[in-house]
């Protein structure tokens, strides 16, 4: 017999925004549900030193504060369940989900928390090395490279910004694209070319992440001409991927609003989305900021407006 959860808020995806809206929404006596997805805590379970969340005077470990989340929420009444949304129908209310293996969601309201994934070059060594000098976040991951020799992969506006703003820690970051112009918008553009700590290196792929030294960390870049094929080196201390995200709504083309790139829109100063009693928070709604403390944030503001559109549903229900 095919299970059936109910709640009166159905979250998606357990990463900051997600975790938050979950505390938010159980303090407020909703009872949600959260919905793991495939990576239980999100893009920071993944990621080794943190240290620009808020409360911590030293350097924490990305685990751990999606551990302490998940901990908090629960504590705080909130049901974990460890699925992953393959179907949504959000036509009327209560919406309903299935998940992979038939179970049934059903949800008054649903927050959709479920992130978005830098995209990578694919290789063996960028894996090997993630988190030892290889990163997809400068805002991140920049400061760790005070004083030392960075690169940048990529040419669209991600690139370029993350080359400037690289150049807050570092005197030499080179920017690495694989064709002889940029897709940055002209007014980027002209920023990196006017800016002194910032070359560029045209027509290159890389081939390989070098590691080196004791603890093993990225040393330099192995690269490839697109034109001539002609086998090149660079050193480098931090090697930055910037090719762009991908926000995990697959499931819900056709059922939302998404924008040109993917992402789900919503009402400027909201978490509303098209459909009413929807909402979406963190990386899944934000492509600019892309921050832990940013979808935590916007966690905070799902939850918020779930529970007063619920308030106002039931305020109606009763003048019926």
């Amino acid at each position: 017999m095919t299970a059936t959860h109910s709640t009166r808020m159905l979250i998606l995806g357990s990463g900051p925004a997600g975790l938050t809206a979950a505390i938010y929404g159980a303090r407020a006596g909703l009872a949600p549900i959260v919905v793991q997805g495939l990576q239980p805590g999100g893009q920071l379970t993944i990621t080794t030193d943190v240290e620009n969340y808020p409360g911590f005077r030293d350097v924490i470990q990305g685990p751990w504060l999606m551990e302490e989340m998940r901990a908090q929420a629960e504590h705080v009444g909130a049901q974990m369940m460890y699925d992953q949304i393959v179907e949504v129908d959000l036509t009327q209310r209560p919406f309903r989900l299935i998940g992979d293996g038939g179970t049934v969601y059903s949800g008054d309201t649903l927050v959709i928390a479920t992130g978005a994934s830098a995209k990578w070059l694919g290789l063996e060594s960028e894996v090997l090395l993630q988190g030892k000098g290889v990163s997809a976040c400068a805002t991140c991951d920049g400061f760790f490279y005070r004083g030392k020799k960075v690169v940048v992969i990529g040419g669209g506006n991600t690139a370029v910004e993350e080359a400037i703003y690289l150049t807050n820690h570092s005197h030499d970051v080179t920017l690495i694209h694989r064709r002889d112009s940029l897709r940055a918008e002209k007014i980027l553009q002209d920023r990196l070319f006017a800016h002194p700590n910032i070359k560029v290196l045209w027509n290159k792929s890389v081939e390989r992440f070098v590691g080196g030294g004791d603890p093993v960390g990225l040393v330099g870049l192995d690269l490839k001409d697109t034109v001539t094929g002609e086998l090149s080196h660079i050193e480098a201390d931090g090697g930055f991927v910037a090719i762009g995200h991908s926000p995990a709504t697959g499931v819900f083309r056709g059922s939302l609003t998404l924008d040109s790139d993917g992402y789900i829109d919503v009402e400027t100063g909201s978490t509303r989305t098209s459909v009413p009693g929807v909402f979406a928070c963190g990386d899944v709604m934000d492509k600019l900021y892309r921050q832990a403390v940013t979808a935590a944030g916007t966690g905070c503001m799902a939850a918020l407006d779930a529970e007063r559109f619920l308030a106002e549903a039931d305020f109606e229900l009763e003048l019926a």
